[in-house]
């Protein structure tokens, strides 16, 4: 079973065999609706369409960030719905060089399913690669997905203030481009800047150009740099909305470092609060 990356060669090998589920969650903050109109046009055979909005997020709320958690329940019977079982091998590809397809991938570990990986490369690498591609929906028979939820795996606001103000031990390390980290590009939340004592860990410095995930020992590396000294479990996980910040947490488990935890509200959550300190970069 496969619980962190696949390849592209390697799910090939297995389209269309029982015990496997492939989620598609393309999808584009800009135009919420492409990512299943993309799905419609062409998508891996079998795999089942996940909306990031819909299925991987919960309901804004006035204190909420732009992504909350969804609700267990639901997620589980959108699981079951998909074919999903604690025994099936799932597989999660979007086009985005993995930044959706690891938030499904943290939420269903949340669930208690360990074995979903990401697919390498992503749609890009499937269909460069010459593999097959459909229009055909699979009607998947429903299952019972018992879901096991782990609540120890994320954090709320208030944990993480107390970690930056140094109450409790910790890292926080913020997934989002080093120029919103910082505050001078800032457009899609009305607050710009970050979480002071924060360290800035890019997503997209996960990956080599082709796509594909570093070595295991390139990505140690580069986040015991960020850590300097504490450990991956104490460390907390965060983006804008905490969807991106999943893409750190995979690669935490590529690297062999886990224990580490999501804060899904992340930014976007933290400035809902004025009385939570943000901090800018000159």
């Amino acid at each position: 079973m496969y619980d962190t990356l696949i390849t592209s060669e390697l799910l090939a090998a297995h389209i269309g065999e029982p015990g496997w589920v492939i989620c598609d969650c393309r999808f584009v903050l800009s135009s919420p609706d492409a990512g299943r109109a993309a799905y419609r046009e062409s998508h891996i055979p079998g795999a089942m369409y996940f909306h990031l909005d819909h299925d991987l997020a919960g309901p804004v709320t006035p204190v909420s960030g732009r992504h909350p958690l969804p609700d267990a329940g639901q997620l589980a019977a959108a699981f079951g719905r998909a074919g999903i079982t604690e025994d099936v091998q799932v597989v999660a590809y979007d086009d985005v060089n993995g930044a959706i397809a690891a938030r499904l991938w943290w939420l269903a570990r949340w669930l208690g399913h360990p074995h979903v990986a990401v697919l390498e490369g992503g749609w890009q690498s499937w269909v460069a690669n010459g593999h097959q591609v459909t229009a055909d929906i699979a009607v998947p028979v429903p299952q019972n997905f018992m879901a096991r939820r782990d609540d120890t795996m994320w954090v709320s606001s208030a944990e993480v203030l107390e970690t930056v103000m140094g109450r409790l031990p910790g890292r926080v390390l913020d997934a989002r481009a080093h120029d919103r980290f910082q505050g001078r590009n800032e457009t899609l939340d009305p607050v710009a800047g970050h979480v002071p004592g924060a360290v800035n860990v890019p997503f997209a410095g996960n990956l080599e150009p082709t796509g594909r995930f570093k070595r295991p020992t390139e990505l140690r590396q580069r986040i015991e740099q960020a850590l300097n000294g504490s450990p991956p479990e104490r460390a907390i996980c965060m983006c804008g909305s905490g969807v991106t910040a999943c893409h750190n947490l995979l690669a935490m488990e590529v690297a062999g470092m886990r224990g580490a935890r999501l804060y899904p509200g992340s930014w976007s959550e933290w400035i809902r609060d004025p009385l939570r300190p943000v901090a800018v970069e000159d």
